[in-house]
């Protein structure tokens, strides 16, 4: 076997391979989906930051709206409701597509799943503490 230690900071597990004609493209490719997963997961927890976009998704969560059926409960202009919109369909948490004059916003979830699995990863760690939490808080009531 080879073994192949990758140049980036992030890779410092040697990698065995025993054909050196593909080690570069397994190195990249596997650089290249960690990269391109972490960048997924911030442009979607980037989109969800801000107040007005999650009210934007709660309310295509709801069904289709148009721009202008956004922007209404919103003292914004269309332009700006479009500038939240553009950073929601590169999160691709939603997706925009054009009816006569009209351009209608629906919900995309599938991003929003990868986010939730993301998160329930995590959830376990501080679902532990909480258990220990209630542990402790149930035996301070009993002495």
């Amino acid at each position: 076997t080879t073994e192949i230690y990758t140049l980036s900071l992030h890779d410092a597990l040697p990698i065995y391979l025993t054909d050196r004609l593909t080690v570069g493209v397994v190195c990249r490719a596997f650089n290249h989906m960690v990269k391109s997963n972490a960048a997924r997961l911030d442009s979607i927890f980037h989109a969800l930051a801000d107040p007005t976009r999650r009210a934007i998704l709660l309310d295509v969560s709801a069904g289709e709206k148009t721009v202008g059926d956004l922007a209404r409960p919103f003292a914004l202009t269309l332009a700006a409701v479009s500038k939240h919109l553009k950073v929601l369909e590169r999160a691709e948490l939603v997706a925009r597509q054009r009816r006569g004059s009209f351009q209608i916003v629906r919900l995309s979830a599938a991003s929003l799943r990868e986010a939730e699995q993301w998160l329930a990863y995590y959830s376990k760690f501080w679902n532990t503490r909480f258990d220990s939490l209630e542990k402790y808080l149930e035996g301070e009531g009993h002495e």
